[in-house]
């Protein structure tokens, strides 16, 4: 009986929640798209949660993202910061640097197609697969899924680069990224530069 009446009063109160019956059957489309075409994301730098660009993995606007969880790269990467942006870019050098850490979502078309333009994919970074160890898991995925989590490793797009200027491999490595870290390299949002 309690379900019912929560469910009722759910229904009642959705027409107040979406500006319109067709922003409502729009959500619903991309719910259910959602629980059958995601993929996973791993993100270690401005995109995670406390830090300047977590608003866009939070606005249905741009698709929708659920945290699932928090890892680190299987191989070690350099993850440098760079450029007068202060950018943290996860170099593509393979058994250099650290294990990165970050943090696990799963994503809708929508939000991955935002996510490659947020990201300049394929000019700045370059989308690949990796495969990422679990450190916590709150994901409510399918079996295969939280099989994957119970095993330990999963296979994430990371957002990585491949082009960039040789000196970059001779920054300091981290193995987290913080905006605000003790490194004093604050990451300059799009809208404030020049």
């Amino acid at each position: 009986m309690c379900c019912k009446r929560t469910h009722f009063l759910y229904e009642l109160m959705l027409p107040f929640v979406f500006s319109s019956f067709i922003d409502f059957l729009q959500y619903s489309d991309r719910r259910a798209a959602f629980a059958s075409t995601m993929a996973r994301v791993f993100v270690y730098g401005t995109l995670k949660k406390g830090q300047p660009n977590y608003k866009h993995m939070i606005n249905t606007a741009k698709g929708l993202a659920k945290f699932q969880g928090r890892g680190r790269t299987v191989e070690k990467y350099p993850l440098v910061i760079a450029g007068k942006y202060n950018i943290p870019y996860m170099l593509n050098i393979p058994g250099t640097g650290h294990h990165i850490a970050g943090e696990i979502y799963s994503v809708d078309e929508q939000m991955l197609q935002f996510l490659d333009e947020f990201e300049c994919c394929p000019d700045m970074y370059q989308r690949t697969l990796m495969r990422i160890q679990v450190v916590e898991w709150e994901g409510k995925g399918g079996a295969g899924e939280a099989r994957a989590a119970a095993d330990g490793v999963l296979e994430c797009f990371v957002y990585s680069t491949a082009t960039y200027p040789p000196e970059w491999v001779g920054l300091p490595y981290y193995d987290s990224y913080d905006s605000s870290g003790k490194h004093g390299l604050s990451y300059v949002l799009r809208e404030s530069r020049e």
